[in-house]
Order: C-alpha cells, then sequence, then structure tokens
C-alpha cells in the first residue's frame, strides 16, 4: 500500500519549523555574548559593514539577472505560451524565483550570523578554548540549520501546491543559478583579498598575516564570509534541493507501483533534518580538546541518528522499502569515507601535509610540484567512492522494477546530503574561526589566545576540505540521478509527440560522443575563467597596496591607518565583473550543444560534463587544502617557522591553491547541476528542435 503524501508534507513543515527555531535559539545565545574590546568592536564593524555593501550590490546584480531568466522561462518553459499553458508557465517562472529568494535569505542570513559571531569568538578565545569553540560553532550552526530547513520547506511547498515535479526543477534551476553566481562572486572576491595580502604582506614586507597595516586584512576578513558563508550556503541549497528534485521526478513517474516512493524521499528528508538537530545540539569540545576531533564526532553522531531513524521509519510504514533504505545508508556512508580519505590529504597531522611542508624547504617550485600531483592522487579515492555507491545502490534497487535502479541512486544522493545540516555548520564555523584569529591578533589578545585561535583555524580548514569533499560526492550522485530525470522529462516530449523514446546514451553514436567530448572540456573553461578572474582582480588589488605603502606615510611603521576601504571597493567590483561571464558560458554550452544535436548529444555531453567536472573539483579542492595546511603546519615551527625559505615557498602554495579551493573547485559542481537542470527543463524544446 502507498502512504499518503501529504502526512510527510505535515512532517516536513514541521521539522523546518523546529530547526527554524532552534536556530533562532543559537542566533540569541551567540548575541548574548558581549564583546568588551574596543578595537575588535570597531574591525568587527568594518567587516560587517564590508560584507553587506557586497552583497547588496551582488543580490542587486543577481535579481536583474533572475527577472530577465524567469521572463525567459514564463515565455518557453515548460512550453512555449502560445501552445496555451499560461498557468504551467506562471508557476515554473514563480517557482525558479522562489529558489533564487529562499537561497538568497539562507546567506543573507548566514553573513549576519558569522559577522555577530567572529569577535565574540576571538573574545572567548581569550577564555579558553571550549567557550571558544561553542561561539564559533554554534554562530555556524545557525547557517546550517537555516539552509536545510529553507530547502526542505521550499520543496515541500512546490510539490504540495503544484503536485508536479517539473515545475520543482524550475525550484531547482533558480536555486542552482543564484548558488552558481554567488559561489562564483563570493569566491572571486575572498581570494582576491587573500592572494594580495599573503603575497604583499607575508612575502614582500614579511609582516604578519592580520597585521593591521596590511591594507587588504579587512577585505580578506569580508571575504571569508561572503565566499566560505554566503556563497557556500547557496551552493549547499542548491545541491540539497537538486537532490531532493532530482529523486522526486523519479518517483513521481514511479507512483503507483506499490512502493511510497515519494512519501520515502521528504520522511528521509526530514529525519536527516532532526539527526542534524541532535548532533548540533551534542557538539562540545573539552577544556583541553581537539576541536577536529569534537566536529568530526558530531558528524558521527549525525550519520549514526540519520542510519536508526530512517531504519525505524521504513520498519513502521507498509508502503516503505528496504532496498530504497539500503541505497540511502550506502550514499552517506560513502559520503563520510569520502570525508575520511580528504581528510587524510589535508590535515596537518597526517603525513602528506608535512611531506608537502618539507618539500617547501626547497623553494616553491616543489611545493607546488608535490601539492599538484598529491591532489591528483586524492581524487582517486573519492572518484572511486562516488562509483562505488552509484552501481551498489543500482545493483540493490534495480529488482524492484524498472526505473527504481536511477531511482536508488537518487536516494542514495538524499542519503549523503541527509545530513548536510551538520556538514554546513562545519563549514560556516571555518569562516568565523579565521575571522576570530584575526581579530584577536588585531585586537592585541595575546600569544595564548591567537594561539587558541589559530587551533581552532586549523580545524576549520581540515573540516573544511572535509565538507568540500562531501559535498562534491554528493553532487556526484545528484547529478547522475539528473541524467536520469533528463532521460525521464526528454521521454515525455518524445511519447507526446510519437517519436521513438531514449533508453541509453551509446558512445560510438558521434552525436553522442560529439556532447561528451564539449561537457568534458566546459569545467576546464569554466576553472579557467574563474581563476584568471581571481588573478585579475589580485593584480589590481596588489598594485593598490604597493600605492598605499608608497604614498602613506608612517603607514609601515605603524603609526598611521591603511585605506581599508579602497580594498575593499577593487575587490567587489571586480567580482561583480567577473563572475557572470563563467556561468553564462556554461549555460550558452549547453543549450548549444542541445540544438546542434538534440536530447542524445545533450546525454553525452552531461556525462563529459559529470566526469570531467567532479575530477577537477576533487583535485583543485583537495590540492588547496593541502597547500593551506602546509603553510600553516609551517608557521606553526615546523621545517624553520615563519619567515623562513620554506614558509615563503609554503605561502606561494597557499596562493596557488587559494582561488582552487575556494573559488573554481567548490563551484563547479553547482556548474554540473546548473547545466543538468538546464537540459532538463530544455529537454522538450530540443526533442522538438535540433540541427541534427
Amino acid at each position: 500500500m502507498e502512504e499518503n503524501p501529504a502526512l510527510f508534507y505535515g512532517l516536513s513543515v514541521l521539522t523546518a519549523a523546529i530547526a527554524f527555531a532552534f536556530a533562532a535559539y543559537l542566533y540569541f545565545w551567540v548575541k548574548r555574548e558581549k564583546v568588551r574590546n574596543a578595537r575588535i568592536a570597531e574591525i568587527s564593524l568594518l567587516i560587517q559593514r564590508g560584507a553587506e555593501t557586497f552583497m547588496r550590490r551582488e543580490y542587486r546584480l543577481l535579481a536583474a539577472f533572475a527577472a530577465a531568466v524567469a521572463c525567459v522561462i514564463f515565455i518557453i518553459l515548460p512550453e512555449p505560451i502560445w501552445h496555451g499553458g499560461v498557468m504551467n508557465n506562471l508557476a515554473m517562472a514563480l517557482s525558479y524565483i522562489a529558489g533564487t529568494v529562499l537561497s538568497a535569505i539562507a546567506g543573507r542570513i548566514g553573513i549576519l550570523v558569522a559577522t555577530l559571531s567572529n569577535g565574540r569568538t576571538a573574545e572567548r578565545a581569550a577564555e579558553g578554548i571550549k567557550p571558544a569553540f561553542l561561539t564559533g560553532f554554534r554562530g555556524g550552526a545557525v547557517m546550517g540549520l537555516l539552509v536545510v530547513g529553507c530547502s526542505l520547506l521550499g520543496v515541500t511547498a512546490v510539490l504540495a501546491i503544484t503536485g508536479d515535479t517539473t515545475i520543482l526543477l524550475g525550484f531547482s534551476f533558480g536555486a542552482s543559478s543564484l548558488a552558481l553566481f554567488a559561489k562564483a562572486g563570493g569566491g572571486i572576491f575572498t581570494k582576491t583579498a587573500d592572494v594580495a595580502a599573503d603575497l604583499t604582506g607575508k612575502v614582500e614586507l614579511g609582516i604578519p598575516e592580520d597585521d593591521p597595516r596590511n591594507p587588504a586584512v579587512i577585505a580578506d576578513n569580508v571575504g571569508d564570509n561572503v565566499g566560505d558563508v554566503a556563497g557556500m550556503g547557496a551552493d549547499l541549497f542548491d545541491s540539497n534541493v537538486a537532490a531532493a528534485a532530482s529523486a522526486l521526478v523519479l518517483a513521481q513517474s514511479l507512483e503507483g507501483t506499490g512502493y511510497s516512493t515519494i512519501s520515502m524521499v521528504f520522511c528521509y528528508s526530514f529525519l536527516g533534518l532532526l539527526a542534524s538537530v541532535a548532533g548540533i545540539a551534542t557538539a562540545k569540545v573539552g577544556k583541553n580538546g581537539n576541536p577536529t576531533k569534537a566536529l568530526n564526532s558530531s558528524t558521527y553522531v549525525t550519520t549514526a541518528i540519520f542510519l536508526v531513524l530512517t531504519a525505524v521509519a521504513t520498519a513502521v510504514f507498509p508502503g516503505f522499502s528496504w532496498r530504497i533504505w539500503g541505497a540511502s545508508s550506502v550514499g552517506l556512508l560513502v559520503g563520510v569515507i569520502i570525508g575520511l580519505t580528504t581528510d587524510y590529504f589535508t590535515d596537518d597531522t597526517k603525513p602528506i601535509v608535512r611531506k608537502v611542508a618539507h618539500a617547501s624547504a626547497s623553494g616553491p617550485a616543489f611545493t607546488v610540484l608535490s601539492g599538484v600531483s598529491y591532489g591528483f592522487i586524492s581524487a582517486l579515492p573519492a572518484m572511486v567512492g562516488i562509483a562505488v555507491s552509484a552501481l551498489f545502490a543500482y545493483s540493490i534497487c534495480a529488482p524492484m522494477g524498472d526505473g527504481y535502479a536511477i531511482f536508488g541512486i537518487a536516494m542514495a544522493a538524499v542519503g549523503m546530503l541527509s545530513i548536510v545540516g551538520m556538514i554546513i555548520s562545519n563549514d560556516a564555523y571555518g569562516p568565523i574561526v579565521d575571522n576570530a584569529r584575526g581579530l584577536a591578533e588585531m585586537g592585541g589578545l595575546g600569544e595564548e589566545a591567537i594561539r587558541i585561535a589559530d587551533e581552532l583555524d586549523s580545524a576549520g580548514n581540515t573540516v573544511k576540505a572535509v565538507t568540500k569533499g562531501f559535498s562534491i560526492g554528493a553532487a556526484g550522485l545528484t547529478v547522475i540521478s539528473l541524467l536520469g530525470a533528463f532521460m525521464s522529462e526528454v521521454n515525455a516530449a518524445l511519447e507526446a509527440a510519437g517519436m521513438p523514446l531514449i533508453t541509453g546514451f551509446d558512445i560510438m553514436d558521434p552525436t553522442v560522443f560529439f556532447g561528451t567530448l564539449v561537457g568534458a572540456a566546459v569545467p576546464a573553461v569554466f576553472s579557467a575563467m574563474l581563476i584568471l578572474g581571481v588573478d585579475r582582480n589580485a593584480q589590481r588589488m596588489v598594485a593598490e597596496i604597493h600605492r598605499q605603502f608608497d604614498e602613506i606615510a608612517g603607514l609601515r611603521e605603524g603609526t598611521a591607518s591603511p585605506d581599508y576601504g579602497r580594498c575593499i571597493d577593487i575587490a567587489t567590483s571586480g567580482a561583480l565583473r567577473e563572475l557572470v561571464p563563467a556561468g553564462v558560458m556554461a549555460i550558452a554550452m549547453t543549450l548549444a550543444v542541445g540544438f546542434i544535436g538534440g536530447p542524445e548529444a545533450i546525454g553525452g555531453f552531461l556525462l563529459g560534463n559529470i566526469v570531467s567536472g567532479l575530477l577537477l573539483a576533487l583535485f583543485m579542492s583537495n590540492a588547496g587544502g593541502l597547500w593551506d595546511n602546509s603553510k600553516k603546519y609551517v608557521e606553526a615551527g615546523a621545517e624553520g617557522g615563519k619567515g623562513s625559505n620554506a614558509h615563503k615557498a609554503a605561502v606561494i602554495g597557499d596562493t596557488v591553491g587559494d582561488p582552487f579551493k575556494d573559488t573554481a573547485g567548490p563551484s563547479i559542481n553547482t556548474q554540473i547541476t546548473v547545466v543538468s537542470l538546464v537540459s532538463s527543463l530544455f529537454a522538450a524544446v530540443f526533442a522538438a528542435i535540433s540541427v541534427f
């Protein structure tokens, strides 16, 4: 028998409300902590204002873009308006706008809480690691709860109101398109400032990382928030929505077979959010504890709670299948394994980071060569993990009947993203403690407070690398299921037109192979455009920093203050100028391949895009994290410590890795999702209009 999905709609809304209530409690808990250091309060305000200025200008640009896309959607999707489907087209356009708005709201509130938490975390570092960790983590947890709560609420509302999963793809496209530009824009901003500050400060002038004499230091702290909080939040909001949307598209085509597929998607989603609430509530570190261990332990607790809750639900509800539970569990467990392998390559207590640090003693060329090599090697376990989880999920669910094998892969993605509330909390913790470290130095809190903040920051870098691997892995499974959703959508259009259905994509077909080659090239070009954006913008900022040191008397000696606002403005205007072309290129290439080669070419395009994109995303994310922690390992005293030749080489490696791990790498998985959704939304158009 099939369960009534309305019950699970209601439970999903209730769970989202619980998450919002808990997020409000954590927000006010953080806000009650006082900032007593006047210098920290002043700098925190500068960071907050800089972040707000960037977000306001970015959202204004993205609002214009979203409005233009919504008009196009209204005219041609899900079918041209002159065919008479005005209400469906209006629903699709409104759904798209809702996806962009909810994603923007989650990111905006995340910025508010992160900039509220950084100074408080810095001051708590003077009291010990336990209060500082709790303040930083709870600030990040607000973001995690809001992102997942908003995504669950949005998906539930769209499907409950329209009952049409094709309209839900419009909501997912809204989330993905905003995420693509928000992640790219935030990534370009943060790495412009980070690269410029490191090269001029540490390498040229030999001053500390967060020295207030450096004109780029406030822009660097602003960038941590707009890139790693708002951009990352939009990215994982998109991944969560896309996983649910692809699963629900496939589930709707399977309803009536005796299994409660739609109900299972919603049930597992809200149980994942409940598990994250429980995991966040239990996160703590002892007086002399290890923050990395505390963050990872909370992830394992959340994983265990989810597995138990979903097993109970599968046993209780008659229409639920243990095979689907198995597929979901495989996805989650493989996600944890991907995280652990990423940790091995990026944690400074492990041998790989130390090998790169040792290579740095021989010069920056060896830093780069070793980091690139280990970065490529690190991609293998995650790629194998994604392949194995897809294979297992497919095999487990295939005996259930036609269509269930691909649905199993979709549920593996839902499973991998089920604990995304905890994943985002860990990720948002990173920029908060990174800012706190700088504020502790600029506020003169003393060496012990800086040491504690450094320890928290190192944990944040390690866990950020783990969460990036986790989210990229989840994106891999999601886009495989989106490929299934594309086939479902295009076959519905072909059936309506009385044309033969697509049963698969033959790589020996020249049309499919054409699409595969083009699709494989797009992530490389997309990455290059973003990294060149950072390169051009950072060069402008380096020139500005040199100008200020040359023209402002007393700046080197610390008797005069730099013009922080000028560097913030350079990072902002440059990021806004550079964020659009790469995303537009990816979308335009998808449309071009579809109109040239039709659905078969798009199938090949998505295949090439997925494989190439996942490899590059994993390589760049892990190599960047590896270089970052190698630098921190040297700064902690290894290989000659700060000021040594190894330190200068490690800083250069870190500046290469910065746009890898925080701009291009995490943006690629969003790019893959966007082109997959564009393909599904335009499936009927490609089926009707193509050159070949």
